[in-house]
C-alpha cells in the first residue's frame, strides 16, 4: 500500500507510436518476452525486441525518438526529463537504431546508448548504431556524438562520419563517409531500415554488417600501408567479428597476417592468423596463399622441417598454384 503512491505518479519514459511485423516487448530483465500491445507505454526497465520482420518507433517523453529495425533489443534502462535537465541510459543489446534526441535550450542532455563493449555519449542529435556481438559500428547524422570504447578511449563522431570499435577498443578515428563509397551504400541502408516507415523487404538492412565488413578489408589495408599498424588490426577484427562470411573472414585473417610479419616484426602471431585460415575452412581460395605463408613465415623463423612440411603440402595441393616458383626454390634452399 505504501508504494501505490509512488508508482501512480511515476511518469513513463515514452511509448511505441509506430510497429509492424514481429514486435515484442517485455517488463524488467526476468520478465518474458510477448506481443507489443498497439501504443504501449514504456517505462524504464522495459524491454523492447524486434523479430527478422519487425520495427518499431519509440517515442520518449520530450520527443526525442528511437526507431528500431529488425532482429534488434533495446532496453530502456533509466530515463529522467525535467526542464533544466534530461538523463536516460538505454542498451542495445543486438541489432540496429536510429536515436534522434532532441536538445532544448536551457536544458542539459546527457543521453548514453550503450552496448556491451561501447557506448555513444549524446547531447542532442541523431546517430545510427550497429551492435553486433562485440562489434559496433556509428554513423552520424546530425550534430556531434563522443563514441567510447567500454575498456576506455573516445572518438567524436561528426554527420556524415563513421567510426567503430570491437571487444572494448577505443574507437577507429571517424572517417568521411564519401558519396559513391560502399560506406555510402551502408548509411543508405541504415536510414532505410530505421526511417519513418519500415522498408519494404529487409535484405539491405541484413547485409549491412557484411557491407561494412568487406569495406574494412581495404581501409585497413590502406591504413597498414599508410603506418598505422594498429588501427588496421582494429579494422580487422571489427570485420571479424561483423561476418560470419567465409572469405570476409579469411581476408582479414590474412591481412592481418600480413601486418604482424611484414611490419610488426611478430612472426608467431602472423603464423597464428595463417593457420586459423587453413583449420577454419574449406576450399577457398585464400587457403592457397595462408599455406603459402605458413611456410614462408615458418622459413623465415628457421622452423625448417615444419617449413618443409608446408611447401610439400602447398605443391600437393596446388600444383599450378601461383606461388609455385617460390615455393620450389625455397625447397631447394632448405634442402641444401
Amino acid at each position: 500500500m505504501l508504494l501505490l503512491p509512488a508508482l501512480a505518479i511515476a511518469a513513463p519514459a515514452g511509448g511505441v507510436t509506430k510497429a509492424k511485423g514481429t514486435v515484442l516487448y517485455k517488463s524488467g530483465p526476468g520478465g518474458s518476452y510477448r506481443p507489443l500491445a498497439a501504443k504501449q507505454v514504456i517505462n524504464e526497465g522495459d524491454w523492447l525486441k524486434t523479430g527478422k520482420d519487425g520495427w518499431i518507433e519509440l517515442t520518449l517523453s520530450d520527443n526525442s525518438r528511437f526507431t528500431i529495425a529488425n532482429n534488434s533489443e533495446l532496453e530502456i534502462q533509466s530515463y529522467l526529463v525535467s526542464k533544466t535537465r534530461k538523463t536516460g541510459s538505454f542498451g542495445l543489446t543486438q541489432g540496429k537504431l536510429r536515436a534522434s534526441v532532441m536538445k532544448l535550450a536551457g536544458q542539459q542532455t546527457d543521453i548514453k546508448v550503450k552496448s556491451s563493449t561501447a557506448v555513444a555519449g549524446v547531447k542532442g542529435t541523431e546517430f545510427f548504431m550497429l551492435t553486433q556481438g562485440p562489434a559496433n559500428v556509428f554513423f552520424g547524422n546530425e550534430g556531434t556524438v563522443t563514441v567510447s570504447g567500454s575498456s576506455g578511449g573516445s572518438e567524436p563522431l561528426p554527420a556524415d562520419t563513421m567510426t567503430q570499435t570491437t571487444r572494448g577498443a577505443k574507437p577507429t578515428a571517424s572517417v568521411r563517409v564519401d558519396q559513391g563509397t560502399p560506406l555510402a551504400k551502408a548509411k543508405l541502408d541504415f536510414e532505410a531500415a530505421t526511417g519513418s516507415l519500415p522498408p519494404a523487404q529487409w535484405g539491405d538492412s541484413d547485409n549491412l554488417a557484411n557491407i561494412i565488413a568487406r569495406w574494412n578489408i581495404n581501409h585497413g589495408h590502406y591504413l597498414a600501408d599508410s603506418g598505422r599498424h594498429d588501427e588496421a588490426l582494429q579494422v580487422f577484427q571489427v570485420a571479424l567479428d561483423l561476418t560470419t562470411l567465409a572469405d570476409v573472414r579469411a581476408d582479414a585473417r590474412l591481412e592481418r597476417g600480413s601486418v604482424y610479419g611484414r611490419f610488426l616484426d611478430h612472426p608467431e602471431a602472423a603464423l597464428a592468423e595463417y593457420l586459423l585460415v587453413l583449420e577454419e575452412y574449406n576450399k577457398i581460395p585464400q587457403m592457397e596463399t595462408a599455406l603459402y605463408s605458413a611456410g614462408q613465415t615458418l622459413y623465415d623463423m628457421g622452423r625448417t622441417d615444419l617449413a618443409k612440411a608446408r611447401f610439400k603440402q602447398y605443391l600437393n595441393e596446388y600444383p599450378e598454384g601461383k606461388h609455385r616458383s617460390s615455393v620450389e626454390t625455397l625447397l631447394k634452399m632448405l634442402e641444401q
